[in-house]
């Protein structure tokens, strides 16, 4: 997802959902959110190791998604046919305890969000009424998830969820666009856009898979009669849920997508894998490992500065700010657009005194080259400028090629703390 910041300064930063969503030169829908973008001349600035000849892209191959803790991911043109770099899987949700079950595909990956949110336009209507609805004093309970391009708004219900052979039993999640337009409070509205359409959200949910087990970044409401909403604290029992911490393979999640050619492709293929170490297929082979915050955040030099920074596939680009690289404009706004293909590098730094340090290669190419044939939806060295210049956004981009392990936050219950590594 993106880098923004949630506009209510008494909540943490929170990562992107979706970046800017620029659609493909060949199509004609547009998003405004995107901006125009200045397209000047200029080369890369070449400090924090940036400027120079591009670097060979990494060449994982994930593993067979066959096993009960995996999988499939699929990167294509997805249910709008405007958004590049769109992981998705599919998810079944089922009434708690029942065999009333439906599946949804095309439900965004996310690595930087917090549980399961789903349309309710993509469910059918008589299974939305038999999802019972969290209660919170006389109303019903719905939260208010902050974006960088928008919000999601809608009552939190449980369910029970299931993704490969793993279950996550009777856990909170969020239906979008379950409650009229008019009970959205305005300290909701005045973030963004609603993202309560498929069109809008570029998929019909979001699995927030990131290291904290619960979303308390979230807004949360009480609405009598579904009307006059208002603020809310909930118990952690209640709030919408990472599913990942309880399926039986809890500790952690593992995201292996294909490399990609460095051109761009139309689609592109990964596996999902649940727990690190707990599998034959899912050991802990990472050369770099950080311990990051709570949300999954760590630090990053790069360009000279001191940046937040975060692993987060539910952002379509690499998103960082760098005034002498050449922007596209147009339809692809402040994506990038290099005569030549870049290559960069981030120091990281881990959460925590004494913490270990690494680095984090990627390339940035001409955004104009990799999609302007209206065919390519997966792109590896898709770059941009889009949410606040103290962020480094490693996108899904940067995802191709290589497995990037989150560890889950188990603090709570005397276990590990929260890290990622690839």
């Amino acid at each position: 997802m993106l880098t923004s910041r949630n506009p209510r300064s008494a909540c943490p930063l929170r990562p992107f959902r979706l970046v800017c969503v620029a659609a493909l030169v060949s199509l004609v829908s547009l998003v405004a959110a995107c901006g125009g973008g200045g397209g000047g001349g200029g080369t890369p600035s070449g400090t924090g190791g940036s400027g120079g000849a591009s670097s060979s892209s990494p060449g994982q191959q994930p593993v067979a998604a066959t096993a009960a803790n995996t999988v499939s991911v699929t990167v294509n043109r997805g249910p709008t046919g405007t958004l590049p770099n769109i992981p998705t899987v599919s998810v079944k949700i089922c009434v708690a305890g029942t065999s009333n079950c439906q599946t949804v595909d095309n439900v965004q990956v996310d690595t930087a969000s917090f549980g399961l949110r789903l349309l309710a336009s993509a469910l059918p209507a008589s299974f939305v009424g038999a999802l019972p609805a969290v209660t919170a004093g006389n109303g019903t309970l719905a939260e208010c998830t902050a974006f960088a391009d928008g919000y999601t708004w809608g009552t939190v219900r449980p369910a029970d969820v299931k993704l490969g052979g793993e279950t996550a039993a009777n856990i909170p999640i969020q239906l979008i666009g379950d409650l009229p337009s008019g009970t959205v409070p305005p300290e909701c509205s005045g973030i963004g856009p609603a993202q309560d359409t498929v069109q809008d959200l570029g998929a019909n949910g979001i699995l927030g898979i990131g290291v904290a087990p619960y979303d308390s970044i979230g807004s949360y409401y009480a609405c009598p009669g579904n009307t006059n909403c208002s603020a809310t604290s909930v118990a952690q029992t209640q709030q919408v849920a990472n599913p990942v911490p309880h399926f039986a393979d809890n500790n952690g999640v593992i995201l292996e997508m294909a490399p990609v050619p460095d051109s761009g492709a139309p689609s592109a293929t990964g596996t999902l894998v649940f727990g690190i170490g707990t599998q034959s297929n899912n050991a802990m082979n990472a050369s770099q490992s950080f311990a990051t915050d709570q949300w999954g955040r760590l630090s990053a030099t790069f360009n000279g500065r001191t940046l937040q920074t975060f692993l987060d596939s539910g952002s379509n680009g690499l998103f960082f700010v760098d005034g002498n690289l050449p922007e596209c404009g147009g339809n692809l706004g402040t994506f990038y657009c290099p005569s030549a293909t870049q290559a960069f590098s981030a120091a990281l730094i881990a959460n925590g005194a004494g913490a270990s340090s690494g680095t984090a290669t990627f390339n940035v190419a001409n955004a104009s080259t990799l999609l302007g044939n209206g065919t390519n939806y997966a792109a590896n060295n898709l770059g941009g400028q889009f949410g606040s210049s103290l962020d480094l956004d490693l996108g899904l981009p940067f995802f191709y090629g290589r497995y990037v392990y989150y560890g889950m936050d188990m603090t709570a219950s005397g276990g590990k703390a929260p890290f990622v590594a690839f």
